[in-house]
Protein backbone atom coordinates (compact mmCIF):
# COMPACT_ATOMS: atom_id res chain seq x y z
CA UNK A 1 0.00 0.00 0.00
CA UNK A 2 1.11 3.57 -0.70
CA UNK A 3 0.97 5.53 2.58
CA UNK A 4 1.31 9.30 2.76
CA UNK A 5 2.20 11.50 5.72
CA UNK A 6 1.75 15.24 5.14
CA UNK A 7 3.25 17.87 7.40
CA UNK A 8 0.69 19.08 9.94
CA UNK A 9 -0.45 22.64 9.27
CA UNK A 10 -2.66 23.42 12.27
CA UNK A 11 -1.34 26.30 14.39
CA UNK A 12 1.82 25.19 16.24
CA UNK A 13 1.18 21.53 15.50
CA UNK A 14 4.55 19.77 15.45
CA UNK A 15 3.50 16.14 15.80
CA UNK A 16 3.69 13.79 12.82
CA UNK A 17 1.57 10.82 11.81
CA UNK A 18 4.44 8.34 11.55
CA UNK A 19 7.72 8.37 13.43
CA UNK A 20 10.83 7.00 11.64
CA UNK A 21 10.58 3.65 13.46
CA UNK A 22 6.99 3.27 12.25
CA UNK A 23 8.08 4.01 8.68
CA UNK A 24 10.81 1.38 8.97
CA UNK A 25 8.25 -1.17 10.16
CA UNK A 26 5.85 -0.42 7.31
CA UNK A 27 8.59 -0.59 4.68
CA UNK A 28 9.67 -3.96 6.12
CA UNK A 29 6.09 -5.14 5.48
CA UNK A 30 6.45 -4.19 1.81
CA UNK A 31 4.62 -0.86 1.85
CA UNK A 32 5.76 2.47 0.39
CA UNK A 33 5.75 5.57 2.61
CA UNK A 34 5.96 9.15 1.38
CA UNK A 35 6.68 11.90 3.92
CA UNK A 36 6.45 15.63 3.33
CA UNK A 37 9.77 17.38 3.85
CA UNK A 38 10.15 18.72 7.38
CA UNK A 39 7.19 16.81 8.78
CA UNK A 40 9.23 15.25 11.59
CA UNK A 41 11.35 18.19 12.70
CA UNK A 42 9.23 18.69 15.81
CA UNK A 43 10.47 15.37 17.21
CA UNK A 44 14.02 15.85 16.00
CA UNK A 45 13.69 13.67 12.89
CA UNK A 46 14.99 15.38 9.76
CA UNK A 47 14.47 14.22 6.18
CA UNK A 48 17.69 12.17 6.18
CA UNK A 49 16.49 10.14 9.16
CA UNK A 50 13.25 9.39 7.33
CA UNK A 51 15.13 8.45 4.15
CA UNK A 52 17.27 6.07 6.18
CA UNK A 53 14.04 4.51 7.46
CA UNK A 54 12.93 3.87 3.88
CA UNK A 55 10.62 6.83 3.21
CA UNK A 56 10.43 8.90 0.06
CA UNK A 57 10.59 12.64 0.80
CA UNK A 58 8.61 15.18 -1.23
CA UNK A 59 8.08 18.90 -0.82
CA UNK A 60 4.56 19.18 -2.18
CA UNK A 61 1.65 17.88 -0.07
CA UNK A 62 -0.49 17.74 -3.20
CA UNK A 63 1.68 14.89 -4.46
CA UNK A 64 1.06 12.98 -1.25
CA UNK A 65 -2.71 13.31 -1.52
CA UNK A 66 -2.69 12.47 -5.23
CA UNK A 67 -0.62 9.28 -4.93
CA UNK A 68 -1.43 7.77 -1.51
CA UNK A 69 -3.94 5.04 -0.78
CA UNK A 70 -3.95 6.02 2.90
CA UNK A 71 -3.21 9.34 4.58
CA UNK A 72 -1.92 9.06 8.16
CA UNK A 73 -2.09 12.28 10.15
CA UNK A 74 -2.46 13.53 13.70
CA UNK A 75 -4.93 16.41 13.65
CA UNK A 76 -8.14 16.76 11.69
CA UNK A 77 -7.58 17.84 8.08
CA UNK A 78 -7.75 21.59 7.61
CA UNK A 79 -9.96 23.04 4.81
CA UNK A 80 -7.17 23.08 2.23
CA UNK A 81 -6.30 19.48 3.09
CA UNK A 82 -9.90 18.33 2.86
CA UNK A 83 -10.08 19.67 -0.68
CA UNK A 84 -7.24 17.31 -1.66
CA UNK A 85 -8.86 14.11 -0.38
CA UNK A 86 -9.85 11.65 -3.10
CA UNK A 87 -12.79 9.33 -3.59
CA UNK A 88 -12.02 6.05 -1.82
CA UNK A 89 -8.89 7.32 -0.10
CA UNK A 90 -8.35 6.21 3.51
CA UNK A 91 -7.89 8.95 6.11
CA UNK A 92 -6.60 7.78 9.50
CA UNK A 93 -6.29 10.56 12.08
CA UNK A 94 -8.07 12.38 14.90
CA UNK A 95 -11.30 13.90 13.58
CA UNK A 96 -13.53 15.09 16.49
CA UNK A 97 -16.48 15.54 14.15
CA UNK A 98 -19.42 16.02 16.55
CA UNK A 99 -18.78 19.72 17.22
CA UNK A 100 -17.51 20.43 13.68
CA UNK A 101 -20.28 20.48 11.03
CA UNK A 102 -18.08 22.13 8.38
CA UNK A 103 -15.38 19.46 8.52
CA UNK A 104 -18.02 16.73 8.56
CA UNK A 105 -19.74 18.13 5.46
CA UNK A 106 -16.41 18.36 3.62
CA UNK A 107 -15.45 14.79 4.49
CA UNK A 108 -18.88 13.50 3.45
CA UNK A 109 -18.45 15.30 0.13
CA UNK A 110 -14.94 13.86 -0.36
CA UNK A 111 -16.21 10.25 -0.49
CA UNK A 112 -13.14 9.26 1.53
CA UNK A 113 -13.00 6.47 4.12
CA UNK A 114 -12.45 8.34 7.40
CA UNK A 115 -11.30 6.40 10.46
CA UNK A 116 -11.02 8.45 13.65
CA UNK A 117 -8.41 7.61 16.27
CA UNK A 118 -10.68 8.85 19.05
CA UNK A 119 -13.46 6.29 18.53
CA UNK A 120 -11.34 3.16 18.01
CA UNK A 121 -12.07 0.93 21.00
CA UNK A 122 -10.38 -1.95 22.79
CA UNK A 123 -11.48 -5.26 24.27
CA UNK A 124 -11.09 -3.67 27.71
CA UNK A 125 -13.63 -1.00 26.82
CA UNK A 126 -11.20 1.90 26.56
CA UNK A 127 -10.15 4.23 23.74
CA UNK A 128 -6.54 3.14 23.13
CA UNK A 129 -5.70 5.65 20.41
CA UNK A 130 -7.13 8.59 22.33
CA UNK A 131 -5.56 7.59 25.64
CA UNK A 132 -1.93 8.55 24.83
CA UNK A 133 -2.87 12.13 24.01
CA UNK A 134 -5.28 12.29 26.95
CA UNK A 135 -2.37 11.35 29.20
CA UNK A 136 -0.21 14.10 27.73
CA UNK A 137 -3.01 16.69 27.81
CA UNK A 138 -3.96 15.83 31.39
CA UNK A 139 -0.41 16.38 32.56
CA UNK A 140 0.00 19.55 30.49
CA UNK A 141 -3.30 20.92 31.82
CA UNK A 142 -1.87 21.32 35.30
CA UNK A 143 1.29 22.96 33.96
CA UNK A 144 -0.81 25.36 31.90
CA UNK A 145 -3.15 26.06 34.80
CA UNK A 146 -0.27 26.76 37.19
CA UNK A 147 1.20 29.19 34.66
CA UNK A 148 -2.14 30.96 34.16
CA UNK A 149 -2.63 31.33 37.92
CA UNK A 150 0.40 33.60 38.02
CA UNK A 151 -0.54 37.27 38.24
CA UNK A 152 1.32 38.40 35.09
CA UNK A 153 -0.80 35.94 33.09
CA UNK A 154 -4.13 37.12 34.46
CA UNK A 155 -4.42 34.73 37.38
CA UNK A 156 -5.01 35.15 41.09
CA UNK A 157 -1.31 35.23 41.86
CA UNK A 158 -1.24 31.81 43.48
CA UNK A 159 1.43 29.13 43.63
CA UNK A 160 -0.35 25.86 42.97
CA UNK A 161 1.15 24.05 45.94
CA UNK A 162 1.36 27.02 48.29
CA UNK A 163 4.16 27.17 50.86
CA UNK A 164 4.24 26.30 54.58
CA UNK A 165 1.71 28.55 56.31
CA UNK A 166 -0.10 29.45 53.05
CA UNK A 167 -2.92 27.40 51.54
CA UNK A 168 -2.37 25.66 48.20
CA UNK A 169 -4.68 26.26 45.27
CA UNK A 170 -7.89 24.26 45.07
CA UNK A 171 -7.88 22.25 41.84
CA UNK A 172 -11.20 20.81 40.69
CA UNK A 173 -10.94 18.10 38.02
CA UNK A 174 -14.13 17.24 36.14
CA UNK A 175 -13.86 13.60 35.12
CA UNK A 176 -11.68 10.85 36.58
CA UNK A 177 -10.83 9.19 33.26
CA UNK A 178 -7.45 9.28 31.55
CA UNK A 179 -7.21 13.09 31.47
CA UNK A 180 -8.38 13.38 35.06
CA UNK A 181 -6.06 10.68 36.36
CA UNK A 182 -2.97 12.15 34.76
CA UNK A 183 -3.92 15.68 35.77
CA UNK A 184 -4.25 14.37 39.32
CA UNK A 185 -0.74 12.87 39.22
CA UNK A 186 0.79 16.26 38.44
CA UNK A 187 -1.49 18.30 40.71
CA UNK A 188 -0.81 16.02 43.69
CA UNK A 189 2.90 16.10 42.96
CA UNK A 190 2.82 19.90 43.00
CA UNK A 191 1.06 19.92 46.35
CA UNK A 192 -2.34 21.25 45.27
CA UNK A 193 -5.64 20.64 47.09
CA UNK A 194 -7.20 18.25 44.54
CA UNK A 195 -10.91 17.47 44.14
CA UNK A 196 -12.07 15.02 41.48
CA UNK A 197 -15.72 14.91 40.37
CA UNK A 198 -17.23 12.02 38.41
CA UNK A 199 -20.65 10.38 38.05
CA UNK A 200 -19.29 6.84 37.84
CA UNK A 201 -19.00 5.31 41.35
CA UNK A 202 -16.60 2.63 40.08
CA UNK A 203 -14.33 5.27 38.60
CA UNK A 204 -14.33 7.18 41.87
CA UNK A 205 -13.53 3.96 43.74
CA UNK A 206 -10.63 3.26 41.39
CA UNK A 207 -9.40 6.82 41.85
CA UNK A 208 -9.56 6.43 45.63
CA UNK A 209 -7.60 3.19 45.48
CA UNK A 210 -4.92 4.85 43.37
CA UNK A 211 -4.55 8.16 45.19
CA UNK A 212 -6.06 7.59 48.63
CA UNK A 213 -6.27 10.61 50.92
CA UNK A 214 -4.03 12.73 48.70
CA UNK A 215 -7.18 13.69 46.78
CA UNK A 216 -10.87 14.19 47.45
CA UNK A 217 -13.55 12.44 45.35
CA UNK A 218 -17.07 13.77 44.80
CA UNK A 219 -20.05 12.19 43.08
CA UNK A 220 -21.16 14.42 40.23
CA UNK A 221 -24.43 16.32 40.61
CA UNK A 222 -25.32 19.81 39.42
CA UNK A 223 -25.11 21.01 43.01
CA UNK A 224 -21.70 19.41 43.60
CA UNK A 225 -20.25 20.82 40.38
CA UNK A 226 -21.49 24.32 41.16
CA UNK A 227 -20.26 24.24 44.76
CA UNK A 228 -16.76 23.09 43.94
CA UNK A 229 -16.32 25.13 40.74
CA UNK A 230 -17.19 28.31 42.63
CA UNK A 231 -14.62 27.44 45.30
CA UNK A 232 -11.93 26.46 42.77
CA UNK A 233 -8.78 28.33 41.86
CA UNK A 234 -8.21 26.00 38.89
CA UNK A 235 -10.80 23.91 37.04
CA UNK A 236 -9.71 21.15 34.65
CA UNK A 237 -12.36 20.01 32.16
CA UNK A 238 -11.61 16.37 31.34
CA UNK A 239 -15.03 14.86 30.59
CA UNK A 240 -15.57 12.67 27.55
CA UNK A 241 -18.50 11.07 25.76
CA UNK A 242 -16.83 8.96 23.05
CA UNK A 243 -17.49 10.45 19.63
CA UNK A 244 -20.07 12.92 20.95
CA UNK A 245 -19.93 16.59 21.88
CA UNK A 246 -18.74 17.15 25.44
CA UNK A 247 -21.51 17.89 27.97
CA UNK A 248 -21.66 21.48 29.19
CA UNK A 249 -21.05 21.01 32.90
CA UNK A 250 -19.88 24.53 33.73
CA UNK A 251 -22.57 27.04 32.78
CA UNK A 252 -21.86 30.69 32.05
CA UNK A 253 -23.68 31.71 35.23
CA UNK A 254 -21.16 29.66 37.22
CA UNK A 255 -18.27 31.32 35.43
CA UNK A 256 -19.71 34.75 36.28
CA UNK A 257 -19.64 33.79 39.97
CA UNK A 258 -16.17 32.19 40.06
CA UNK A 259 -13.30 33.88 41.86
CA UNK A 260 -11.66 36.70 39.93
CA UNK A 261 -8.40 35.42 38.48
CA UNK A 262 -9.35 31.76 38.69
CA UNK A 263 -8.52 29.56 35.72
CA UNK A 264 -10.37 27.06 33.51
CA UNK A 265 -8.33 24.64 31.39
CA UNK A 266 -10.84 22.93 29.10
CA UNK A 267 -9.12 19.81 27.81
CA UNK A 268 -12.44 18.72 26.27
CA UNK A 269 -12.32 21.59 23.77
CA UNK A 270 -11.64 19.18 20.87
CA UNK A 271 -15.16 17.86 21.44
CA UNK A 272 -16.68 21.31 21.93
CA UNK A 273 -15.61 21.89 25.53
CA UNK A 274 -17.36 21.22 28.83
CA UNK A 275 -17.72 24.89 29.74
CA UNK A 276 -20.30 27.13 28.04
CA UNK A 277 -17.82 29.98 27.81
CA UNK A 278 -15.10 27.87 26.17
CA UNK A 279 -13.95 28.38 22.59
CA UNK A 280 -10.91 26.91 20.85
CA UNK A 281 -7.62 28.80 21.16
CA UNK A 282 -4.13 28.23 19.81
CA UNK A 283 -0.61 27.99 21.17
CA UNK A 284 -0.06 31.46 19.65
CA UNK A 285 -2.89 32.98 21.69
CA UNK A 286 -3.82 30.38 24.30
CA UNK A 287 -5.97 32.32 26.76
CA UNK A 288 -8.82 34.79 27.00
CA UNK A 289 -10.83 36.16 29.91
CA UNK A 290 -14.56 35.94 30.57
CA UNK A 291 -15.96 37.53 33.75
CA UNK A 292 -12.42 37.81 35.18
CA UNK A 293 -11.85 34.06 34.71
CA UNK A 294 -8.88 33.00 32.57
CA UNK A 295 -9.78 30.37 29.96
CA UNK A 296 -7.07 28.15 28.45
CA UNK A 297 -8.64 26.18 25.58
CA UNK A 298 -5.83 25.15 23.23
CA UNK A 299 -7.30 22.52 20.94
CA UNK A 300 -4.01 20.73 20.29
CA UNK A 301 -2.25 20.90 23.62
CA UNK A 302 -0.03 17.81 23.01
CA UNK A 303 1.28 19.50 19.86
CA UNK A 304 3.42 21.60 22.17
CA UNK A 305 5.43 18.52 23.20
CA UNK A 306 5.66 16.74 19.84
CA UNK A 307 8.48 14.38 20.69
CA UNK A 308 6.70 12.83 23.66
CA UNK A 309 3.32 12.97 21.92
CA UNK A 310 4.35 11.48 18.58
CA UNK A 311 6.13 8.50 20.10
CA UNK A 312 3.27 7.85 22.52
CA UNK A 313 0.71 8.09 19.71
CA UNK A 314 2.67 5.85 17.34
CA UNK A 315 2.94 3.15 19.99
CA UNK A 316 -0.85 2.94 19.85
CA UNK A 317 -1.59 3.60 16.17
CA UNK A 318 1.10 1.56 14.41
CA UNK A 319 -0.59 -1.85 14.84
CA UNK A 320 -3.74 -0.48 13.23
CA UNK A 321 -1.84 1.22 10.40
CA UNK A 322 -0.10 -2.10 9.72
CA UNK A 323 -3.41 -3.97 9.80
CA UNK A 324 -5.05 -1.61 7.30
CA UNK A 325 -2.00 -1.66 5.03
CA UNK A 326 -1.39 -5.42 5.22
CA UNK A 327 -5.01 -6.56 4.90
CA UNK A 328 -6.67 -3.69 3.05
CA UNK A 329 -9.20 -1.54 4.86
CA UNK A 330 -12.20 -3.81 4.13
CA UNK A 331 -10.61 -6.93 5.60
CA UNK A 332 -9.07 -5.00 8.49
CA UNK A 333 -12.45 -3.51 9.39
CA UNK A 334 -14.21 -6.82 8.90
CA UNK A 335 -12.09 -8.80 11.32
CA UNK A 336 -11.57 -6.09 13.96
CA UNK A 337 -14.74 -4.68 15.50
CA UNK A 338 -12.69 -2.24 17.58
CA UNK A 339 -11.08 -0.69 14.51
CA UNK A 340 -14.52 -0.74 12.88
CA UNK A 341 -15.78 1.45 15.72
CA UNK A 342 -13.34 4.06 14.47
CA UNK A 343 -15.07 4.32 11.09
CA UNK A 344 -16.85 7.69 11.21
CA UNK A 345 -17.49 8.36 7.52
CA UNK A 346 -17.59 5.85 4.67
CA UNK A 347 -17.91 7.20 1.13
CA UNK A 348 -20.44 9.88 2.04
CA UNK A 349 -22.22 7.96 4.81
CA UNK A 350 -22.05 8.80 8.53
CA UNK A 351 -21.15 5.58 10.32
CA UNK A 352 -20.73 6.90 13.87
CA UNK A 353 -23.94 7.12 15.91
CA UNK A 354 -22.79 10.04 18.05
CA UNK A 355 -21.71 12.14 15.06
CA UNK A 356 -24.99 11.48 13.22
CA UNK A 357 -27.02 12.37 16.31
CA UNK A 358 -25.00 15.53 17.07
CA UNK A 359 -25.14 16.91 13.53
CA UNK A 360 -28.49 15.65 12.26
CA UNK A 361 -27.29 13.09 9.71
CA UNK A 362 -28.84 9.72 9.01
CA UNK A 363 -26.81 6.98 10.65
CA UNK A 364 -25.67 3.95 8.69
CA UNK A 365 -23.95 1.18 10.63
CA UNK A 366 -20.39 0.39 9.53
CA UNK A 367 -21.52 -3.17 8.79
CA UNK A 368 -24.29 -1.98 6.47
CA UNK A 369 -22.08 0.61 4.81
CA UNK A 370 -19.38 -1.96 4.11
CA UNK A 371 -21.87 -4.66 3.11
CA UNK A 372 -20.85 -7.13 5.82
Amino acid sequence: MQIGVPKEIKNHEYRVGLAPASVYELVAHGHAVTIQSGAGLGLGANDEIYRASGATIVDDPTHIYETSDMIVKVKEPQPEERRMLRDGQILFTYLHLAPDPTQTADLVKSNAICIAYETVTSSQGGLPLLAPMSKVAGRMAIQAGAYCLENPHGGRGMLLGGVPGVDPAKVVILGSGVVGTHATHIAVGMGADVWVIDRNPEALEAHWRQFGRSTNTVYSTRDAIEKHVLEADLVIGGVLLPGAAAPKLVHKEMVANMKAGSVIVDVAIDQGGCCETSRPTTHDDPTYVVDDVVHYCVANMPGGVPRTSTFALNNATLPHVLSIADLGYENALRIDEHLRNGLNIYKGLITCTEVAKSLGYDFVSPEDALGF
